[in-house]
């Protein structure tokens, strides 16, 4: 196998290199998969935001930028049966923002939002 020859000709660690190169193939798809946000979806009372590109109805999972108001947004998937029992601190469950219209790619969104510690739309 590649990365385990790689690993012990380096000295390095064979999951370390096998989670770089799975993370370099992620990142190729995402560039090629590029799509703009669908979805802005958020907690009235507190500072938990998501921006949906896509749904697989099947599984039950989201792909998108989610944020949870930590400081450290991030792109991924996200159970929609989660999503439901969110509660903020007054109770109240997530909405989605109706006005919303994406004008930059996910990416974009991304970009901006681990420069600023939250997503900006």
């Amino acid at each position: 196998m590649f990365y385990r020859w790689r690993a012990v000709a380096q000295g390095g660690s064979a999951v370390a290199l096998k989670r770089d190169a799975q993370r370099a193939a992620i990142d190729r798809q995402d560039q090629a998969l590029d799509f703009k946000p669908v979805v802005k979806l958020f907690t009235p009372d507190a500072q938990c935001t998501w921006l949906l590109t896509e749904i697989d109805e099947g599984t039950d999972l989201a792909f998108g930028l989610c944020d949870l108001g930590l400081g450290c947004p991030e792109l991924g998937y996200v159970s929609l049966t989660e999503l439901r029992t969110i509660r903020g601190k007054l109770g109240l469950p997530i909405e989605r923002n109706l006005h919303f219209e994406a004008d930059k790619p996910i990416s974009a969104y991304a970009d901006e939002a681990r420069s600023r510690g939250h997503i900006v739309t």
